[in-house]
């Protein structure tokens, strides 16, 4: 996440223009203060920075500073090497040591030091992929800033999203190459001089190899327009530098060859790029977006960077071909050590667990390999090291979690101190200023009284036509600063301010600084140390994109398909058959007693995917019998009750007289505002769609649907937050006491700043404090309220309920569900599922029930490493051991209590580095209480536990799963557990292991493939489809309407479903027709034109799709561009798409041949208007439903014909080939044949 400009939202990894003032002190002079970078002028300023910088340009040996607490070590080393002008190393002793030191810096010099991010398998997996490419790219960069020092040739160097690199053996240009998405491969600088190189490494990322200078002059390849170069040649390159071919690109590391196109996916590009081919030379080169595979931008040269190191694998580091990443560094570079005895102490542990097997080599090697360039030694401590550079950097006071306390603890610190206060964004920033002017007493009743006087402001303003803007935009601004802080206006000013401000002076500013310290008589406090909140967490910067989650049509052979006429099949392939000179290709069908029906690809239309239960085969229909139609009949009259059912609910609850909410309040922007990532189109969709109701005076019951980590709960809590600053309660309930812990930690973190209690019930709290939190709820001072069942007990009450939130209702009891059935008469209600709803249902339900759905993955996820393997001692060693390697933890599930110790002490002989815990549920409260909050606060590396983690855990250092007897879960809980990872900057691994000894069932085997090929993001969708029976329609919809979902497959059941909801509300039935062609001419796709058969169905099923001609433009407009240029039978099959598109509106029904005529059967003559009324050939109409085209000889050719077609339906005046029209006729009618 880039550092954030106070009112101008997250800046790009680029030196930033200044935004506007932070708050400054009294007295400074105007624009002192404009950013959080202006405020570290006290370190800059300090005479002994000067002292230290001068003993690094003459001393031989290294420096020691010392006395250097919090963040102040990482900023004075930037500081000194932006004194210098010469580049930095900063290393640590632990990865997230150097992620935090990266936003320190960025911070202090404006601009994100590079990070060099260490390998985190033993093996090669495939999580290393993007790692590989990025330490390349760092490779390739450094070598190039230590030539351009060295004042020789320099290499192109390489961006934060662009290639780079040496130039290859094939390279046309040595010129810096552009980057996809519009930079070019420069690091974009501002005026004046560039900043120096700095990066900041974990230890263990400079012991693994890097390649050698000669290695790495040969790992990347400069291209450009114009350049002769065969395609195959290229694609021989990128097979041998690590890129994996693949029909589609999609992925980093993905490329794909067709014909005159190779599209290729760098790990080091935002997007991935197309090159076309004319013959042997690059026509153009295109930036694409792999989510639509259209081209967005085009490039005239490009540096493409190999995928993998040479370094990583066994042969290269037998050779010559690696060498220490130190080897590449410019000569003057410092190299600077946060606490070198840690990173001494840390590497020689590295090097015990993975030694010369890793291909690592040891941290004593690299720290000898540091004294041949200027070293910085840094140390908290003083008085050890002589001579040394004394700082004097203090620690801070410990704040106390709750705000009051907080704030006395910032004023006392103030007294001594000038205390500047960094937060994470300006809505933070605003919130703290609003706290520091007025104090926490009183904020509960100005925070209630505060959202009903905006409201009814907002109410009126609207009504005089001044607050004209949609339910949930901002409509108040935050009051001007006053009192307890100086706003920079204020301190350029008069110099006027309150006795509060003269008492305690404390500053804000927007910035991330992860430790704070005190530099003389300035205190710098992050604010998540104040408020004890979550630190920001960093994501790598290039990940896979986020798609949202649709219907597919990915036959594979042997898969059951509906056709909608004949009943269930089964897919056999594509195949051609040549018939009186035509060539054609069919869907090969196999139905019951061995039936075959190849259906044209122009009907693929009346195909669909089967998708149904996970129970096993489907039975396949019978051709000519009657079941299909009984069953099709079954599911219609059960989707007619089903959608009367909700339909007549929907239209009673309109009639109750709920809450009207007022519209969003400052605090509640301030508090979505703090917000740390980056919200999906669907969360602010379903977040528009919530207030919405919320608006309403009338009970909100919504559910919202979406994957495992799509960001449900922020959702609930935003409007939690709503409902509680109105002054009325809310209850969250939640199947699971580990649940409840989880969210009562999250509703605390993220509502510290407020005045509302947050509390839980659940086992895990004794008998008397579940008494007094009751009664507390009962007299209306408790605001939210979390708990399991317990919540529905009739001892519960609550002052004034405003809001019940339900996470996962389908795991509640039918006693459960009764009482929350009654609740939804009279509260809002908002439901929470990780059952993602496919599109096709959510539309079918739109209007019968309100359903928000969350399809986008959030932005910086990526896909967990699944496996399924069999249990290994080695495999699980390795697998824990990369978790400790990156300061990680690791879940193991093991689902029986009576021998869960045992594979607990297993796993301690295994791996005796790692501290295991272990937690079921048939342990005491308080008991397994404690053992989840050693494993939250880390004080457990492993935690072997039953499936009570299933649902809502998030611990973000917990990214990797094992999962012992796999074979034993369902789909959905398998993937509810691989949920539990996946939440960090980390790549996330899941293994399901399985017994050696125990066979594995056909129906657990189809599981684990599943689970194992569906690791990508949204991946739930996926499942639902191939598990609906468990996770998709019986959640929302009840298990009879399953069965029914089973008998005819989903796509036919929301068919149905879409066919009721329209006849029950009198909405017209979908018109639309596909016009049926047999005019002795046909096409099919050239499979020199699209390979592949998934890739040939697709294009089939958008053609079939097509309803207009924009539509049909727009898909032969990707084709040309991810296929190459359209002609011969690609072209013919398009000419025929366009006419059924023209023909269809017009009620044409089908095209025929008869003898000298083109025969149009349509549904009423009347309905053709004035189509026949100019053009060639002359009109018959031998009855309403029939005209007969005459058309002279030459037109009746097969191209001409279809040129006919296409200008008579598209209305065109001149006929083909340029010929005038013929004079107006009359308007067609049929035939009196009386």
């Amino acid at each position: 996440m880039g550092r954030w400009e106070r009112g101008n939202g997250p800046i790009p990894s680029q030196p930033p223009v200044r935004g506007p003032a932070a708050t400054a002190p009294a007295g400074t002079g105007a624009g002192r203060y404009n950013s959080a970078v202006d405020w570290f002028d006290v370190i800059r300023s300090d005479e002994r920075v000067d002292a230290l910088a001068s003993l690094l340009t003459n001393s031989k040996g290294g420096v020691t500073a010392e006395g250097l607490w919090g963040s102040s070590a990482p900023i004075l080393a930037a500081i000194v090497a932006e004194r210098l002008g010469r580049p930095l190393l900063l290393i640590t002793a632990h990865a997230d040591e150097a992620d935090d030191c990266r936003d320190d810096i960025e911070t202090v010099i404006g601009t994100p030091p590079e990070l060099l991010p260490a390998l985190e398998s033993l093996s090669g997996e495939p999580g290393d992929n993007e790692l590989e490419a990025e330490r390349v790219r760092l490779c390739v960069q450094t070598l190039a800033a230590r030539r351009a020092r060295a004042d020789k040739p320099p290499v192109a160097p390489v961006a934060h999203t662009g290639g780079g690199g040496a130039t290859g053996g094939l390279s046309a240009s040595a010129k810096p190459a552009a980057a996809p998405g519009g930079r070019t491969g420069e690091t974009p600088v501002p005026p004046g001089p560039a900043p120096p190189l700095m990066i900041v490494a974990p230890i263990l990322a400079l012991m693994q190899p890097t390649p050698t200078e000669a290695a790495i002059d040969a790992s990347s390849l400069m291209i450009d327009v114009g350049l002769t170069l065969e395609p195959d040649a290229l694609v021989a390159w990128l097979d041998a530098h690590g890129f994996s071919r693949a029909d589609a690109v999609d992925i980093p590391g993905d490329f794909a060859h067709r014909g005159g196109i190779v599209d290729v996916f760098c790990a080091a590009f935002d997007h991935p790029i197309r090159i076309e081919f004319f013959g042997d030379s690059i026509e153009s080169i295109r930036v694409f977006d792999p989510g639509t595979q259209r081209s967005t931008q085009t490039l005239q040269s490009v540096q493409i960077p190999a995928a993998k190191l040479s370094a990583s694998s066994p042969a290269a580091r037998r050779g010559d071909q690696t060498t220490g990443f130190l080897s590449l560094l410019p000569a003057d570079a410092i190299i600077a050590l946060a606490e070198p005895a840690e990173i001494q102490e840390i590497g020689r542990t590295y090097w015990q667990r993975l030694g010369e097997q890793a291909g690592i080599v040891p941290a004593d090697a690299v720290l000898r390999r540091s004294a041949d360039f200027s070293a910085l030694f840094l140390h908290r401590f003083g008085g050890v090291f002589q001579p040394a550079v004394a700082f004097g950097a203090g620690s801070l006071p410990q704040f106390e979690a709750r705000s009051p306390d907080s704030l006395a603890s910032l004023a006392e610190l103030a007294r001594e101190a000038e205390v500047v206060v960094l937060c994470d964004n300006p809505p933070e920033e605003q919130r703290l200023r609003e706290m520091l002017e007025g104090g926490i007493k009183g904020s509960r009743d100005r925070g209630i009284e505060g959202a009903r006087e905006e409201g009814a402001r907002e109410e009126g303003a609207r009504e005089e036509g001044t607050g004209n803007r949609e339910p949930g935009a901002a409509l108040s601004e935050p009051a001007a600063p006053s009192g307890g802080l100086t706003s920079a206006a204020e301190a350029r000013g008069s110099g006027a301010h309150g006795s509060a401000a003269e008492l305690a002076p404390v500053r804000t500013t927007v910035g991330v600084i992860h430790r704070g310290f005190r530099w003389g008589r300035r205190a710098f406090v992050p604010h998540h140390e104040l408020f004890h909140r979550y630190r920001q967490r960093r994501t790598l910067r290039r990940v896979a994109p986020a798609r949202p989650i649709d219907t597919f049509f990915d036959l594979n052979l042997g898969d059951a398909v509906v056709h909608i006429m004949h009943g269930i099949g089964r897919f056999t392939g594509l195949k051609t058959v040549e018939r009186d000179g035509r060539r054609d290709e069919y869907l090969a069908l196999e139905f019951a007693d061995k039936a075959v029906v190849n259906v044209p690809v122009s009907q693929i239309h009346l195909v669909q995917k089967y998708i149904g239960s996970f129970h096993g085969k489907p039975k396949l229909s019978t051709i000519g019998g009657t079941a299909w139609k009984k069953a099709k009949q079954r599911a219609a009259d059960a989707v007619g009750d089903l959608a009367a059912e909700l339909l007549g609910l929907q239209a009673q609850r309109a009639t109750q007289p709920g809450i009207a909410y007022p519209s969003d309040t400052s605090w509640q922007q301030e508090f979505e505002g703090s917000f740390l990532y980056t919200e999906t189109p669907d969360q602010l969709r379903a977040l528009g769609e919530i207030k919405s109701d919320m608006l309403r005076p009338r009970p909100m019951d919504r559910l919202v649907c979406g994957d495992v980590g799509y960001g449900k709960t922020e959702l609930a809590m935003r409007a939690v937050f709503k409902v509680v600053e109105y002054g009325k309660q809310v209850a969250v309930l939640v199947p699971t006491t580990v649940l409840a812990e989880q969210h009562f930690q999250t509703f605390c973190d993220r509502m510290a700043d407020y005045p509302f209690s947050v509390e839980v019930l659940s086992r895990f709290r004794t008998k008397a404090e579940q008494g007094k939190i009751v009664e507390r709820a009962r007299k209306g001072q408790v605001d939210v309220l979390i708990g399991t069942h317990r919540l529905l007990s009739t001892d519960v009450r609550f002052s004034d309920l405003g809001l019940v939130v339900i996470d996962e209702e389908q795991r509640f009891g039918v006693e459960a569900k009764e009482k929350l059935k009654q609740l939804r008469a009279t509260v809002d209600v908002l439901t929470l599922s990780a059952t993602p709803i496919p599109r096709t249902l959510h539309m079918s339900l739109l209007g019968m029930r309100d359903i928000s759905s969350l399809a986008t993955p959030p932005l910086d996820r990526r896909s967990i490493v699944t496996q399924v393997r069999q249990w290994d001692d080695k495999l699980v060693r390795d697998a824990i051991l990369r978790e400790l390697n990156r300061e990680g933890q690791v879940y193991l599930v093991h689902n029986f209590v009576r021998s869960i110790h045992n594979i607990a002490n297993h796993v301690r002989a295994l791996v005796p580095e790692a501290r295991v815990v272990v937690g079921h549920g048939q342990m005491g409260g308080s008991e397994l209480e404690e053992v989840m909050l050693a494993f939250m606060r880390r004080e457990a590396d492993v935690l072997v536990s039953t499936n009570i983690i299933e649902s809502g855990l998030d611990i973000p250092a917990a990214n990797t799963i094992i999962i012992d007897r796999a074979d034993r879960f369902g789909l959905a809980d398998l993937h509810q557990l691989r949920g539990r990872v996946g939440r960090s900057k980390h790549r996330a691994y899941a293994y399901m292991l399985l017994s050696p000894k125990t066979p594995l069932t056909e129906k657990a085997a189809r599981r684990l493939k599943a689970i194992e090929h569906y690791s990508d993001l949204g991946a739930g969708f996926q499942i639902a489809m191939r598990d609906l029976e468990i996770r998709g329609a019986g959640n929302i919809l009840g298990a009879e309407q399953s069965g029914h979902i089973e008998a005819v497959g989903y796509e036919m059941y929301c068919q149905l479903l879409d066919e009721a909801t329209r006849r029950l509300r009198n909405e017209p039935a979908d018109t639309f027709r596909r016009v049926n062609l047999d005019i002795g001419v046909s096409a099919s796709i050239p499979r020199g034109y699209i390979r592949s058969d998934r890739q040939r169905m697709e294009v089939y099923k958008r053609l079939a799709q097509c309803r207009t001609p924009d539509e049909l433009a727009s898909l032969t407009s990707d084709l040309r561009d991810a296929f190459g240029p359209i002609d011969g039978e690609m072209q013919t099959l398009l000419q025929l798409a366009e006419i059924r598109v023209l023909a269809g509106p017009r009620g044409v029904r089908s095209i025929s041949i008869d003898g000298p005529d083109v025969v149009f059967a349509v549904e009423d003559v009347h309905k053709l208007g004035d189509l026949f009324s100019v053009g060639p050939g002359s009109p018959r109409v031998p009855d309403n439903k029939t005209v007969h085209w005459r058309l002279p000889k030459r037109l009746m050719e097969r191209a001409a014909l279809l040129e006919a077609l296409r200008l008579q339906l598209s209305s065109q005046a001149t006929g083909p080939r340029g010929e005038a029209a013929v004079k107006p006729r009359p308007a067609l009618q049929a035939r009196d044949h009386r």
